[in-house]
């Protein structure tokens, strides 16, 4: 990699990391690990999600899915990571907009490529 690429991405980085949006983030991210009633409300949400897509419909589980979703929803720990999430993925899709128009095309968009 050319030096002063390297150099502007590391710059990057550290940027990045000192953002407040970012710091937000972790410190939500790791309120949501250290709780556990959110944490194993969040894996009983998935393994019912699981059931209902190797078991097809199945309106018992979906009546489940509904309260899990709506435990989620009033989880305040769930809600705070989710709202920083959402707010760092609104700041590195506003980064990939400018270095996008700066370099005249799509800066992270997927070739689809992949291996065999």
């Amino acid at each position: 990699m050319e030096a002063n690429v390297e150099a502007a991405l590391r710059e990057f980085l550290d940027a990045l990391g000192e953002s407040e949006t970012y710091r937000r983030f972790v410190a939500a991210d790791e309120a949501l690990q250290e709780d556990a009633d959110a944490m194993a409300l969040l894996r009983e949400y998935q393994r019912k999600q699981q059931q209902m897509q190797r078991g097809g419909f199945d309106e018992s589980v979906m009546e489940e899915l509904k309260e899990l979703n709506s435990e989620l929803s009033n989880n305040e720990t769930i809600q705070r990571q989710q709202a920083a999430q959402a707010e760092l993925v609104d700041l590195l899709q506003q980064t990939n907009d400018v270095i996008s128009e700066e370099i005249g095309e799509e800066f992270a968009q997927s070739t689809g490529g992949g291996c065999c």
